[in-house]
C-alpha cells in the first residue's frame, strides 16, 4: 500500500482525474473572484469553504460523500 493510500480514509480512490481537474479550477475560480473583490461577505465565506473543500478532495481523490450513493468516477484504467 503507497502512503497516499493509507493517508486516504478508505484508502480507495473515488474521484477520476476529470473530476479532480474540475474541482481545482472550481477552487481557483472561486480565489480569483474573492481577491479580485467580485465576491465578498457572506457569498466569500460560503464559497471559500467549498474550494477548500473541493481543493482537499481532489488532492486525496477521495469524496467522502460519494460513499454513500456508492458513487466512482475513476476509469477502470486509472484503478491501482
Amino acid at each position: 500500500m503507497s502512503n497516499e493510500e493509507k493517508s486516504r480514509p478508505s484508502g480507495k480512490k473515488n474521484m477520476g482525474l476529470a473530476d479532480r481537474i474540475i474541482r481545482f479550477s472550481l477552487a481557483v475560480i472561486i480565489a480569483v473572484l474573492y481577491f479580485t473583490g467580485q465576491i465578498s461577505g457572506t457569498a466569500a465565506i460560503i464559497l471559500g469553504i467549498f474550494a477548500v473543500v473541493f481543493i482537499v478532495t481532489s488532492l486525496l481523490a477521495f469524496c467522502p460523500a460519494y460513499l454513500p450513493i456508492k458513487l466512482s468516477t475513476v476509469k477502470k484504467s486509472e484503478k491501482s
